[in-house]
């Protein structure tokens, strides 16, 4: 069901580990209340990929559009790690900032997810979520996706590079993976998709409907 209710501007701020399921999320509430949907993710990968075609991340970064994100190949392991290095380079960072800056207070509404989007993209977002689910269970989700296209690649593998990813993210000098300190925390790990797309509706519709109350009073 949608919202009634339409703001000029709302922000939804999702942020989480690789696999946590903020993805989906995204995309679901995205759908219900008619919000535009940024996965920030996919410009990392889009540049990712282009470094590993040769390109500097940096001039990559300078040179991004949007389409970009729609090229084929993204979620490839490979992808998946070029995109965690490259964004750990500050230089890339302060590159495409303005641009999700931008997108997250677009009139109608805008839903954000990655990794730094209630902490530095939009600290100001009207809801923040931070998902999050045990690294187990989020390399059998990631082994599902990549047995899409390469068969003979081990949970173990998966995994360990789940960890990896979550060290690199975690520890990087320029906006290291956290939560907001005002962000609902939502762990995956032992919920459906439809009860954790559920939870994460309920939090936004009671987030519209203060400002609705508010412009009412």
């Amino acid at each position: 069901m949608r919202s009634s209710y339409r703001p000029d501007r709302f922000t939804v701020a999702i942020d989480g580990p690789a696999a946590s399921g903020k993805g989906t999320l995204a995309r679901g509430i995205a759908e219900t209340f008619d919000f535009a949907h940024l996965d920030s993710g996919l410009i990392y990968r889009a540049i990712g990929a282009k470094t590993l075609e040769g390109q500097d991340a940096i001039v990559a970064a300078q040179n991004f559009d949007a389409e970009d994100t729609k090229r084929d190949g993204l979620r490839t392991s490979a992808v998946s790690l070029a995109a965690s290095e490259v964004a750990a380079i500050p230089e890339v960072r302060a590159v495409l900032l303005d641009f999700q800056k931008q997108f997250a207070r677009r009139l109608g509404g805008a839903i954000l997810d990655g990794r730094d989007i209630g902490t530095v993209i939009c600290p100001e977002a009207e809801v923040k979520l931070y998902v999050t689910a045990s690294a187990e269970t989020r390399a059998k989700r990631r082994l599902l996706e990549l047995r899409e296209t390469n068969s003979e690649i081990t949970y173990e593998q998966v995994l360990e590079d789940v960890k990896t990813r979550d060290e690199r993210d975690a520890t990087r000098a320029s906006s290291p993976l956290r939560p907001a300190h005002d962000a609902i925390m939502l762990d995956t790990s032992e919920l459906s998709i439809e009860t954790a797309l559920e939870l994460a509706r309920s939090h936004v519709r009671e987030a519209l409907e203060r400002l609705d109350q508010a412009k009412a009073d």
